[in-house]
């Protein structure tokens, strides 16, 4: 399964940053900038929760939670998708891999 994978992942002469995930809807890295993306996207979550932490007035069960956590990590996760969109083959659901990745044995 792993061999195939990679199959899948390495057919991408369109140069996609993204490839449709084997299992369900969505994207998966397939070049180092798509990983990148990833990366900077992990990164800049860990920043802001780390940040927003100290800053919280009062107390942090307060509706202040919502503005400070929730909705930079939803702009954020919205910037993921679209990037992923642009830069990433078109999603579709899928549920393994087509018989032209699959190694026969």
């Amino acid at each position: 399964m792993i061999k195939e994978y990679i199959k899948y992942l390495k057919d991408n002469p369109q140069g996609y940053w993204f490839k449709a995930k084997l299992y369900g809807w969505g994207w998966t890295p397939a070049k180092w900038q798509g990983w990148c993306v990833i990366f900077l996207y992990i990164v800049l979550i860990l920043v802001l929760v780390l940040v927003r932490e100290k800053d919280i007035p009062g107390n942090p069960d307060s509706g202040s939670n919502i503005l400070t956590f929730a909705l930079p990590i939803i702009v954020l996760t919205i910037l993921l998708v679209v990037v992923a969109y642009k830069k990433g083959e078109k999603p579709r659901w899928q549920w393994g891999l087509s018989d032209k990745y699959k190694i026969k044995r």
